[in-house]
């Protein structure tokens, strides 16, 4: 089969490589028929997570059709067309049983960091009765493929892990594909204001399309001010930071208000400083999480309703066969307009 194979920063290629198989009862074999890019996969090509290694395929998102099903698999057959989600999870473990599923003792975040992932023809799904969802056939492949990582990411670790409630003013720093997805999934509790701050136009212009009611460019270093004013100098009750540098961490930690929730999102490659010598009166929450994914089947109601929007997110569209290129473009995404990019295996939908 065809596959996106990690060797190293900076170095990917589409390479040959074994079909995978069962290797355990609960495992499942998925033909994927579209997967995407997420941000943390750039974050790997430049070194940033070093559980992957060499020869790694990479990808953790990703929709398909069961090929093949262990022994102990209860809840899918061969040939249901699946979502696949980015966290494994065995169920069983203390961390399983509060819900904390990024850190499953036999699994968590594991596609395409330490197993195969979905950038591939063919994945292996451990704990598949966990790890995979039935589609209903009126949900599009492209809306899905947004639920396997995207949304539950800017929902549980932004959104939520921030504290939305109704009538706060919200910040979002990064305007990339998380942090959209942190603003469509932040409007659904109502926020008086939510402030886009990023660095290029074409982000910002999406994301006011998108629902930002004010949006500031931090080109220019002047962003905590910015907002400040905005607010009449009071700060914002919610700081959600999406892009995973010392820069942005810097902008949350300047506009949060007293009482104020600082969530971050973003994957950081180096460590930050955080200002406890100003903040440690301010009565604010710190929080970090990685996505749990336990949202998802809300969020397939969602977009199921049509009260999520999935598909805006998407802004590029290619085969496999065109992955690189899809790197290409996601990784220059200022000078590409690039939000989610999207690649067919059109070998598997045919």
């Amino acid at each position: 089969m065809k596959a996106l194979v990690f060797h190293g920063p900076d170095n990917l290629a589409l390479e040959d490589k074994p079909k995978p198989a069962i290797i355990q009862a609960t495992d499942a074999i998925v033909r994927i028929t579209m997967t995407t890019i997420c941000g943390t996969d750039l974050h790997i090509l430049k070194g940033d997570v070093p559980t992957v290694t060499d020869g790694r395929i990479l990808g953790h998102e990703g929709v398909g059709i069961i090929d093949e099903i262990g022994d102990d698999v209860i809840g899918f057959h061969k040939g249901d067309k699946v979502l696949i989600s980015l966290i494994t999870s065995c169920g069983r473990c203390n961390f399983c049983k509060k819900a904390m599923y990024s850190h499953c003792l036999n699994g968590g975040w594991q596609l395409g960091n330490s197993i195969d992932g979905t950038q591939a023809e063919y994945v292996r799904i451990p704990f598949a009765d966990n790890g995979l969802y039935l589609l209903p056939p009126d949900v599009d492949d492209e809306a899905a493929v947004m639920l396997s990582c995207i949304l539950p990411t800017g929902l549980e670790c932004g959104t939520l892990k921030g504290q939305v409630k109704p009538g706060d003013i919200v910040a979002i720093v990064g305007a990339g594909p998380v942090g959209l997805a942190a603003l469509l999934t932040a409007q659904l509790y109502s926020p008086a204001e939510i402030v886009m701050i990023d660095l290029d136009d074409y982000r910002l212009e999406v994301a006011r399309s998108f629902g930002a009611t004010q949006v500031v460019n931090s080109s220019d270093g002047k962003a905590a001010e910015r907002v400040m004013a905005l607010t009449q100098a009071a700060g914002v009750d919610v700081a959600i930071e999406a892009v995973g540098l010392s820069a942005t961490f810097e902008i949350c930690q300047a506009i949060i208000a007293p009482g104020g929730h600082i969530a971050n999102v973003g994957v950081h490659g180096k460590s930050v400083e955080f200002h406890l010598e100003r903040l440690w009166a301010s009565n604010i929450t710190l929080t970090t999480r990685l996505v749990d994914a336990d949202s998802t089947p809300m969020l397939l109601r969602m977009v199921q309703s049509g009260r999520l929007d999935a598909k805006k997110l998407i802004s590029h569209r290619f085969e496999l066969s065109e992955i690189l290129k899809a790197y290409n473009i996601f990784g220059n995404a200022a000078k590409e307009h690039a939000l989610k990019v999207v690649i067919n295996n059109v070998s598997a939908i045919e």
